[in-house]
């Protein structure tokens, strides 16, 4: 089975849609494998009121509105060949809190993991909902079946672990995502098609 360590941030819109790529790639190989979910934080100095995202790329990227807007319509046009659909989002906020969520998720088993992941996607992508917000938190873990949420969402629970993750991404020399990392050895960085995916698997596969 191959191992996956899928690193990412819910705020990433091209995470999704590395994710929905890689799992296209799963379904058309055949190949067996085990997703995980690491955490990374593309703006974890980021207020918990959020940032209104057309100001907030531009002084991040130095790009214009105009630039942005042909960005957000290529990502709705890679998504819904994907099968995900990209909704209206003003805001950006912080998403420690999911990624403490996701941890806790993953103790309780990976697929589990990746259908929290996909609801906090949708709900942020999709939805224009804030993924540091406890009812979108609440919701999400409802929806997928984790057990002990509140527990994690009314505390600093995991708040070390998933801090220490980050760092070791970083550390593997992670600086951006999605970064898709097979059997710890082979990395493939960005939201590529689906074919890019299928050849990274099988070279997985043949070790």
């Amino acid at each position: 089975m191959i191992q996956i360590d899928f690193v990412s941030d819910i705020a990433c819109p091209w995470c999704a849609i590395g994710l929905h790529a890689l799992e296209a790639a799963l379904g058309n190989t055949g190949l067996a494998a085990e997703i995980r979910f690491q955490p990374f934080e593309l703006n974890p100095a980021m207020p918990p009121e959020g940032e209104d995202i057309v100001p907030h790329l531009q002084a991040k990227y130095g790009i214009s509105p105009e630039q942005i807007a042909v960005n957000q319509q290529r990502l709705r046009e890679r998504g819904a060949e994907l099968g995900f659909h990209f909704g209206n989002r003003s805001r950006i906020w912080n998403t420690f809190a999911a990624h403490r969520l996701l941890h806790e998720a993953g103790e309780q088993g990976p697929d589990l993991q990746r259908r929290l992941k996909h609801a906090l996607l949708r709900r942020y992508h999709g939805e224009g909902q804030n993924p540091g917000s406890v009812e979108v938190l609440r919701e999400a873990a409802l929806e997928v079946g984790l057990r002990d949420a509140e527990r994690v969402i009314d505390s600093d629970l995991h708040l070390q672990a998933v801090r220490e993750a980050q760092a070791f991404w970083r550390q593997a020399g992670i600086q951006a995502v999605p970064a898709v990392v097979l059997n710890r050895r082979l990395l493939v960085s960005g939201g590529q098609p689906v074919e890019v995916f299928e050849q990274a698997l099988r070279q997985a596969a043949a070790g």
